[in-house]
């Protein structure tokens, strides 16, 4: 066992020491010792039941015969950092998260790993780590959220934490008052787990499960029901199973499993987020990935699954259905899965799938009667994006796929945000929020406040927005992202001034800066970078290491 290092033969009596210290038995620790990831905390509604949830996992793993070892892992609230200084932090805690995780694993000689996220850079970072380390690993969620029930107009269906962003456009624009908002606000999150609709966090989580790495259920069944502790009991079992056969993330996180990941991310229509995890997951996988297979693989697999904010169905609806594993065999039916890959659970993806059955075809549609017949991204080339950049075409309406109008331009988000919120946009617009990429914000921050507004505003199939930043998962509308190379690189989105007209061409895959080029090239080479605007501390170090967002924005 690799923890023989720090517990096997006389001159790790010292070693032994220090565990009966904290009241391990010779037993114990005579057992392979089992690292439990807990990113438990008492400031994320997805974390704040993971203590239950790694309880669950420890007394799996007890009952399969090892030691679990528990440490703590840090995250952070997208929703309550959104929109301020603290959203900088976010994606870059991503890398601290996976670097931590090492630390713990090499420093203390563990077997194996369970590793217990729930939400947005938790999920990826963790999976980064055990893809990095390569030695038997299992990733449990902490599950979804419910969804809440409008409070006052029960005719208009169930509600997210998006509904309440949204609303706060409502209110600036005079369609709500603020008891309403308040009445919203209170019904919105009726529980503990990751916010409810198709957002980063239940997009990882689901992704987690269609490349290998979860148990079927760990991305759909709800935070607040029994059969979440049942699964992470068995996750503790399970992680028993994968040391014993040796299988390691290393044979389960292929190329392949990537476009299985890929093509279930196209049929459910997840966050643009995706790309950024994936792309970074790959790179720590060792394995080739790059933006052209996202527009390769939607443009075979079909939207299936009309989930919040492009629809109305939530996460328990889709557990109901069928949850990851009705959708993957709906696509293996169409050959568009690779049923060939090894997965946690010990068996192939075609094992996995065997008796798996779509309940509601109207949550899962079959591959004949999709809801829309492109997967739910796009990337967009052009001269504004040389290297691409991202959007979820499937939350676009349809009046916005083709738009042209003349650019708005903002070097913050705040800037931006302002404009928008004292009813300085008109219709046809194009925002450009520029400077908030990953080396220019720094931290690449999601753009959820602004489109909300503009959404709550009714402007969504009016406007677009692009940005070198990134947006929520719960973002709707012309919303693009990722704009690469960025600003703060002297990409071509520094060169844009304001009433610049910029034509968008989603079917096309195109988005371009109508400036002749060699204008374009002129002002580029007349440019000045701003200075740094975090020159101090951790965020000053990511931005001088961090890659571009076509690479994942990963740090090097």
């Amino acid at each position: 066992m690799k923890s023989d290092l720090v517990k096997k033969g006389i001159e790790r009596a010292p070693h032994r020491s220090l565990f009966k210290a904290m009241g391990y038995t010779d037993r114990e620790i005579g057992r392979p010792l089992i690292g439990i990831a807990n990113s438990s905390n008492s400031i994320i509604p997805g974390h704040v039941h993971l203590d239950k949830i790694t309880d669950a996992v420890k007394a799996g793993v007890y009952m399969a015969g090892g030691t679990p070892v528990e440490f703590g892992v840090i995250g952070v609230c997208d929703g309550i950092a959104m929109n301020h200084e603290g959203m900088k932090y976010s994606l870059a805690s991503r890398e601290l998260i996976a670097d931590s995780i090492e630390i713990m694993a090499v420093a203390h000689a563990f077997d194996a790993l369970v590793l217990v996220p729930n939400c947005d850079k938790i999920v990826p970072g963790m999976l980064m780590a055990a893809a990095r380390l390569d030695i038997p690993s299992i990733v449990i969620s902490g599950g979804p959220m419910l969804a809440g029930y409008h409070p006052y107009n029960p005719g208009s269906g169930k509600i997210d934490l998006i509904t309440v962003f949204e609303s706060v456009g409502a209110v600036l624009s005079g369609r709500m008052n603020e008891q309403e908002l308040s009445m919203i606000e209170d019904a919105a999150c009726p529980t503990c787990g990751s916010c409810a609709g198709m957002f980063t966090a239940n997009s990882m989580n689901c992704l987690t499960e269609a490349i290998g790495m979860g148990l079927p259920g760990n991305g759909t069944i709800p935070a607040v029901m029994s059969a979440r502790l049942r699964l992470a009991k068995e996750a503790g079992f399970q992680i028993m199973t994968l040391l014993e056969r040796k299988i390691t993330p290393g044979k389960i996180l292929t190329e392949k499993a990537f476009r299985n990941a890929l093509a279930v991310d196209m049929a459910l229509g997840c966050s643009t987020n995706t790309v950024l995890h994936l792309a970074a997951l790959a790179r720590e996988a060792r394995v080739g990935f790059n933006l052209s297979m996202v527009n390769e693989i939607s443009k075979a697999v079909p939207h299936l699954c009309s989930l919040s904010p492009a629809g109305k169905h939530h996460l328990e609806d889709l557990d109901r259905a069928g949850g990851i594993q009705a959708v993957l065999r709906e696509l293996s039916d169409a050959n568009l899965i690779y049923g060939d890959c090894m997965t946690v659970t010990g068996k192939s993806v075609k094992e996995n799938i065997n008796n798996s059955k779509i309940y509601d075809d109207n949550i899962i549609r079959p591959l004949s009667n999709p809801y829309h017949k492109e997967g739910g991204l796009a990337v967009l080339y052009g001269n504004l994006a040389p290297d691409g950049c991202v959007v979820k075409q499937s939350a676009v309406c349809e009046e916005m796929l083709r738009h042209e109008g003349p650019a708005r331009v903002f070097d913050s988000e705040e800037a931006a945000t302002g404009a928008i919120m004292a009813g300085k946009i008109e219709k046809g617009d194009v925002i450009v929020i520029r400077y908030e990429g990953p080396m220019g914000g720094p931290g690449m921050r999601e753009m959820l406040t602004p489109t909300s507004a503009i959404a709550g505003m009714k402007l969504d199939a009016h406007v677009a927005l692009l940005t070198d930043g990134r947006f929520s998962g719960g973002t709707r509308g012309a919303a693009i992202g990722h704009i690469s190379p960025e600003a703060m690189r002297g990409g071509p989105i520094a060169a844009i001034r304001e009433n610049d007209r910029i034509e968008i061409d989603i079917p096309g895959k195109t988005i371009i800066l109508k400036v002749p080029d060699e204008e374009i090239e002129k002002r580029i080479s007349g440019w000045t970078r701003p200075e740094p605007k975090i020159s101090h501390g951790y965020m000053a170090r990511y931005s001088r290491m961090v890659s571009s967002a076509s690479e994942g924005a990963v740090t090097k």
